[in-house]
């Protein structure tokens, strides 16, 4: 069955309630999107084709995490070309909502603060980027939550009525690590009655993390870019050496790219995206970590991620 594009709450939920019965699903996914997809969404979508009866990808580009409006304008919009990729991976519905339909009364009064946690890295470099990412996840969520499943659906959770409820997961990719962590919070912290699942970075054959801001790269600077992921590579193979880390020497490499401005770079605790003692050059390093960087690549601001011995 082709997917079906519905634009309004009210068609969600009533196109995801059919499909649910018409499939006697016992799940259904979520896979939140800002459309101009690429590789990466397509992994997020077949995880979730893979481990759900019922799959929604919604596809909207939301203006409270952009603090700079001429960035919002030139976000690309290329809703034609996401349906396409979102049917080949098997989705059921694109959900792709006018900003007037999830936000009826104009910007909220109210919204989700993502606290001490989003306040650094790229919430440093970005003020307010994560409240209005947190808000919107939010309200997305609230969206994709499935109806009843039908009598005997199997491994669904149960309502405090006693209602069987089909499972419920959303599906984020692992590249933008302190969104996913924020949202894992968030869910627990607020008692979200969703599964969050974290999808591994996508990357190109020359190892740079696919993201819809990389075609504003030129040749050179997309050459460039790969400093990062070399960069992340060379921590990744000391982590596992148990050797020292060195990241003053990791640091260095991606300073000596002329076309790249380095923001951050640094190892952290995968929870609390706090650095860790771990990153001098003498002390071997024997535990778990996330390394996080961004940089900017001419006129593209780049993220990515490594995790260290998970």
């Amino acid at each position: 069955m082709p997917i079906k594009l519905v634009t309004t709450v009210a068609e969600l939920h009533a196109e995801s309630a059919r499909l649910l019965a018409a499939k006697q699903g016992v799940s259904q996914a979520l896979v939140p999107t800002m459309g101009a997809l690429h590789e990466g969404h397509a992994a997020l979508a077949r995880a979730a084709v893979a481990q759900n009866d019922v799959v929604v990808a919604s596809i909207f580009v939301n203006p409270l995490q952009f603090g700079d409006a001429v960035d919002l304008d030139r976000y690309p919009r290329t809703l034609d070309a996401d349906l396409a990729l979102l049917d080949a991976e098997g989705v059921d519905l694109a959900f792709a909502p006018s900003v007037e339909e999830v936000y009826p009364g104009g910007e909220p009064l109210v919204r989700i603060t993502s606290g001490r946690l989003g306040e650094k890295w790229e919430g440093a470099s970005r003020p307010g980027h994560f409240d209005g990412a947190l808000t919107v996840v939010a309200k997305l969520l609230h969206y994709g939550i499935p109806a009843a499943g039908l009598p005997g659906s199997g491994p669904a959770v149960a309502d405090g009525a006693g209602t069987r409820l089909p499972a419920y997961r959303a599906y984020f990719g692992q590249k933008d690590a302190q969104q996913l962590a924020l949202v894992r919070r968030m869910v627990a912290d607020l008692n979200f009655p969703v599964e969050i699942v974290g999808v591994p970075t996508v990357r190109s054959a020359e190892g740079l993390a696919l993201s819809s801001r990389n075609r504003f790269l030129s040749d050179d600077e997309r050459e460039a870019a790969l400093v990062l992921s070399r960069a992340l590579r060379l921590l990744e193979a000391r982590a596992a050496a148990r050797e020292p880390l060195d990241l003053e020497s990791a640091v260095d490499l991606v300073k000596s790219q002329p076309l790249v401005e380095l923001d951050y770079f640094d190892v952290v605790d995968p929870a609390t995206l706090e650095p860790l003692a771990e990153n001098c050059r003498e002390t071997p390093f024997r535990g778990e970590a996330l390394a996080l960087i961004a940089a900017k690549v001419g006129p593209v601001r780049l993220i990515d991620n490594a995790p260290l011995n998970s």
